[in-house]
């Protein structure tokens, strides 16, 4: 069962998501909050699978939210769906900054809600049509990078460096396969080896890496 919170300062909004992911049977609605503050404590009680995250809330926003649960001093924190009427370059790319595992527009069609819950729930990343790779160059351009650990980009393999960039290009893993002549098991293993490398969550941390580290220009 997945468990999800929802998150946002429209009651209409929260009802309405409730409504559609509980016709479902594989996943339930722990609980609801506001606020960005909100969010945080009920995640800390209720330990959700996935928080259904707004971005333009009161007081603490989404996207600070997110970095919160999301930071590494979080064990075990739930991995943050962000839906949000506001799919500019800038929302997309802070909120993925953050730790956010997967972007949607609020407009989605319910069936888009629900499958984005249940791909972010398995530990991948999704993102909206609108969150391309090229909207993360753009904006990661136009900021003072984080940066990436020299040692770990040393650490990877040949292979390895390969496979961030094509992650970064958005290949999905069966993409990678065959491009590399590998089979899909092979492609996730080197996937997943470098994003503990690189101490990326998932993908879309891995695309984020990718180009502030310099491997995609």
């Amino acid at each position: 069962m997945i468990r999800v919170l929802l998150v946002d300062d429209q009651p209409l909004i929260r009802t309405a998501v409730r409504a559609i992911v509980e016709q479902e049977p594989d996943i339930e609605v722990v609980g609801e909050a506001s606020d960005g503050r909100q969010a945080i404590d009920s995640a800390t009680l209720l330990r959700p699978d996935v928080v259904v995250m707004d971005v333009q809330m009161p007081g603490t926003d989404g996207v600070e939210a997110t970095r919160i649960l999301c930071s590494p001093t979080a064990a075990d924190g739930p991995r943050v769906l962000v839906m949000t009427t506001f799919e500019d370059d800038e929302t997309v790319a802070r909120a993925l900054r953050a730790g956010a595992s997967g972007f949607i527009g609020k407009g989605s069609d319910p069936r888009e809600i629900i499958q984005a819950i249940r791909t972010v729930a398995d530990g991948n990343s999704l993102l909206s049509p609108l969150a391309t790779a090229s909207v993360i160059k753009e904006f990661v351009s136009r900021q003072q990078a984080s940066g990436v650990d020299t040692a770990a980009l040393e650490s990877l393999t040949t292979r390895e460096r390969e496979i961030v960039v094509l992650v970064g290009r958005g290949l999905s893993n069966d993409e990678i396969a065959a491009h590399l002549y590998i089979s899909p098991a092979t492609a996730k293993t080197h996937v997943n080896r470098a994003m503990t490398k690189l101490d990326a969550r998932d993908r879309a941390q891995l695309v984020i890496a990718a180009y502030e580290s310099g491997m995609l220009a």
